[in-house]
């Protein structure tokens, strides 16, 4: 068995949706923090998968629609310690507004790396909500 290797992988994560609830306001009839943790072990799990077939130089796009830390700076932080020395953080650039990744929430701490990652608001775009995350296959 030939191990396929990739370059370049997208995990557009399941989520719970927060980003979405000007269009779609059923997602807040849905929100709880259970649904958010739960999410968040899946979301780390894809994540793992992803960079278990990723090739040294290789880089996946993290993203979500939801503004959950749990979701987003949490997993990328989980991600950052567990693959310490083989994963990095790439900053992003979009031509839109977007805002750091936050570094501390619910009384957890993140790594300050995960301010590379963007962050879209609705009311700063006119848009939908997202957090995006890059990352990099050192070795």
């Amino acid at each position: 068995n030939k191990e396929f290797l990739f370059d370049k992988i997208l995990v557009d994560a399941p989520c719970s949706g927060e980003g979405t609830l000007r269009s779609s306001p059923r997602t807040y009839l849905m929100w709880n923090i259970k649904t958010i943790n739960v999410l968040s072990r899946i979301q780390k799990q894809l994540l793992e998968s992803a960079i278990n077939v990723l090739k040294i130089g290789g880089e996946i796009v993290y993203s979500t629609c939801t503004h959950a830390p749990e979701e987003n700076e949490e997993v990328v932080d989980y991600i950052l310690e567990k693959y310490k020395g083989k994963i990095e953080i790439e900053k992003i650039k979009l031509p839109i507004k977007t805002r750091e990744g936050i570094t501390e929430w619910n009384n957890k701490k993140y790594s300050k790396e995960v301010k590379k990652c963007a962050r879209v608001y609705p009311q700063d775009n006119d848009t939908e909500g997202f957090f995006i995350a890059k990352l990099g296959r050192v070795k």
